[in-house]
């Protein structure tokens, strides 16, 4: 068994010499880190800077003779991740020095590195750190930053925030607060919207939030209904109902979803059409009332009501529809006055073409890359340029669309149990190396991914001439990307794009549970991947034993006296034999016939592995992670090979020898019911000596901003609750045990 020990080494990397990146086209390229210089705590900051009632450093108004206004000298980042490296890199460009901040669980990651400064600001829970509207304007004000960019998520699309950074004399590098007020309120959205003539969803967007008032909104609109937050998104607090008589119980969960997650509990009810699409359209306004629109997405690859495959533009709409868009689009924004980067999302009948406005996002999108690949323009440039005073430096028909892109978010979870989210340390990874592409990561190997925030590992971002080509470059590079730590989506979506209904055009938004058998097929494990495996770990003892030194005894690792050398291993559920020859081995699986391997290496850093197995020639990556708690004794084995991400378990003893193996598929204890990632117990709704019944919720876990509830898995008595409101809990903790039955 091996840990892992070698040089940490960024998510992604150069491409190898001579690939040219496709029109519009790059590979993502970390920036090296400014040496000499160390992130600092808030505490480190001192009164030397200008103070709170001098005059606000903003831009020169005066301009250049050309009338283009100068940029900020200075900005300050207020979020993580990739989404703070994506700003830095644009303000690098422009020569804008940028300031970032963090939580003590991302002291050591990338955007820390990337800026010019960075400052601690609490502890890792978000509202103790990037929520904390005080201390990011504390470091603001004393680093001299003019102006806060907010990136996406957290404090992003907060009036309060934007008010408080004006009120500070700084500059909110988005739109006006009375625009985020007026959005922010899906149902105060709606009304403006329907004077604005921008057709809506029906439903309920009432100011009553009374149980009996929500509960005949609900029959008014009918089922299956969908209920939403009048705040926030990323599918946050949204349930799907159906059953009239589940409405409430979804109510009541909806609504304490959104309290902690946008910190109001408004909920709006919409009619739920069964065959939806999710297009929207990003906008882009300046504060001298231009307005335009650069092209549509579709984002209606989606789990959990969150957008997992992004591509623009929309396919399968005539331009007379793609014009309407841009059109209803551009009218949303001018009804709020709105400036900076926008995004309006429409709801479409996929059969009859019928759309809706959902919502309007007052901020940068996850998904904004795409839009960028096609129309070639740099959003946060915009942003920073729209900030400073300037005009939009296009008008509506200078904006071009060229080719197709799509993104594909990374995320760490595991798609085989309902998506749920993971967590854990970056142990391995590797960009793609022969396919164009841009990669939007905020982590390096080594890094963990944490609890305490979104998921999202990477965006993979690729453009071809048109849709099929982008696809082509999509299935390739996801083939290449090898992450090992968390459990990712990976594989998932390697098999949403290979789906023959996706690479026909559009898909409506119930594409996943639609399609669930073809998307989580059987795994099944090729010959020549165990066969690699065992080579693997023959290669490997081998190594370790050439390690000990040149002596005599290091040449017998493969000899025995009287009777020749049979090595055995049990990966998985397969009894792999390795017979040493004097041209290399000889193969067997489950007792078989023999085969020949012609020659093997494994190379200098123990990870890739090239072999002749019988005529075929074979190239792996192959990685040991050791196993801990009850799995201690079994080592997983991730092989990359052939495009595809395989997952051994080996079992190693003394001597190899299968007759020892004990399998570690001991079963689940179902009077257990055990915690499935690490997480927050926010209720405990039984006690010692409950009767409860099958599918009865026993506890509800958060994790991620997302509810999991723990339900019994059949009736019975609770023999023991192991836990309380408000403690963290790891993956595999017991919650609570049901008595024995009988």
């Amino acid at each position: 068994m091996r840990a892992i020990a070698r040089a940490s080494r960024p998510v992604s990397r150069r491409p190898p010499p001579g690939i040219t990146p496709t029109l519009l086209t790059r590979t993502r390229l970390l920036p090296i880190p400014l040496p000499h210089r160390q992130a600092r705590h808030l505490s480190s900051l001192h009164s030397s800077q200008p103070s709170p009632t001098s005059s606000p450093a903003l831009p020169d108004l005066i301009g250049s003779s050309s009338g283009v206004k100068p940029h900020f000298k200075k900005i300050l980042i207020a979020n993580r991740g990739e989404i703070a490296c994506r700003i830095i890199r644009t303000a690098r460009k422009l020569g804008v020095k940028t300031v970032a901040v963090f939580s003590e669980a991302d002291r050591g990651c990338i955007h820390v590195q990337m800026a010019d400064e960075a400052y601690c600001i609490g502890p890792a829970p978000s509202s103790e750190s990037y929520l904390n509207i005080d201390k990011i304007l504390a470091v603001a004000k004393a680093t001299g930053a003019e102006a806060i960019h907010p990136g996406y998520g957290f404090l992003s699309e907060s009036s309060v925030f934007a008010e408080r950074i004006k009120d500070a004399g700084l500059v909110f590098i988005g739109p006006p607060t009375s625009a985020i007020k007026s959005m922010g309120s899906k149902r105060e959205s709606k009304e403006i919207m329907t004077a604005a003539g921008v057709p809506c969803v029906p439903g309920y967007h009432g100011s009553d939030q009374s149980p009996s008032a929500l509960l005949a909104g609900a029959e008014q609109t009918g089922y299956p209904l969908l209920i939403k937050p009048t705040h926030g998104g990323g599918g946050k607090g949204m349930r799907i109902v159906r059953d009239p008589n589940a409405f409430e119980d979804e109510l009541i969960s909806a609504k304490r979803e959104a309290i902690k997650s946008f910190s109001n509990d408004e909920v709006l009810l919409e009619r739920w059409l069964e065959k939806p699409r999710h297009v929207e359209v990003q906008v882009f306004a300046d504060t001298l009332g231009n307005t335009v629109a650069l092209s549509e997405r579709d984002c209606s690859v989606q789990r959990r009501h969150q957008k997992i495959i992004e591509e623009a533009p929309a396919p399968g709409l005539s331009d007379k529809l793609k014009k309407d868009f841009a059109e209803k689009a551009v009218a949303a924004a001018k009804a709020v006055n709105y400036v900076g980067a926008g995004t309006v999302e429409f709801i479409m009948d996929a059969e009859t073409g019928e759309y809706f406005f959902m919502e309007m996002n007052t901020r940068l999108q996850v998904e904004h890359p795409v839009t960028e690949m096609v129309t070639g323009v740099d959003l946060v440039e915009w942003q920073l340029s729209v900030a400073a005073g300037n005009q939009l430096p296009m008008t509506q028909d200078q904006i071009p669309v060229i080719g197709h892109a799509f993104e594909a978010r990374i995320y760490a979870e595991r798609p085989e149990s309902n998506f749920l989210p993971d967590a854990g340390r970056l142990l391995h990874t590797k960009a793609p190396v022969n396919v164009p592409h841009r990669l939007e990561t905020g982590f390096w190997e080594g890094d963990e991914i944490s609890s305490y925030y979104d998921p999202m590992i990477s965006k993979l971002i690729v453009h071809g001439p048109d849709r099929s080509s982008a696809l082509s470059l999509l299935r390739s590079a996801l083939g290449e990307y090898q992450v090992v730590g968390p459990s990712t989506n990976i594989e998932f979506l390697k098999s949403v794009a290979g789906h023959e209904v996706f690479a026909r055009g559009p898909v409506e938004t119930s594409f996943v549970p639609t399609y669930q058998t073809d998307l989580f097929p059987p795994r099944h494990i090729p010959t020549n991947v165990l066969v690699q495996a065992a080579l693997y770990l023959t290669l490997r003892s081998e190594k370790d034993h050439q390690s000990l030194g040149d002596g005599p005894w290091s040449k017998l690792v493969n000899r025995r006296f009287g009777d020749e050398v049979i090595k055995e291993y049990k990966i998985d559920d397969h009894l792999v034999r390795l017979r040493h020859i004097d041209q290399g081995y000889m193969v067997s699986i489950d007792l078989g016939e023999w085969t020949n391997i012609e020659s093997s290496k494994l190379d200098s850093g123990g990870i890739e592995l090239v072999s002749e197995i019988g005529t075929d020639h074979c190239t792996s990556t192959i990685i040991p992670v050791v196993g801990h708690g009850k799995n201690a004794a079994e080592e997983k084995l991730h092989v990359f090979a052939s495009s595809s991400h395989y997952i051994l378990s080996h079992q190693p003893t003394v001597l190899e020898d299968p007759s020892l193996f004990t399998s570690t598929s001991s079963g689940s204890n179902e009077d257990k019911l055990i915690s499935p990632m690490p997480a927050t117990v926010i209720e405990v709704k039984v006690k010692i000596g409950d009767q409860v019944k099958e599918n009865q919720v026993l506890v509800v876990l958060e994790s991620m901003k997302m509810e999991i509830s723990i339900r019994a898995n059949r009736d019975g008595l609770v023999g023991g609750v192991s836990v309380e409101k408000g403690r963290v809990v790891q993956e595999g903790e017991v919650l609570v045990e049901l008595a024995k039955a009988g």
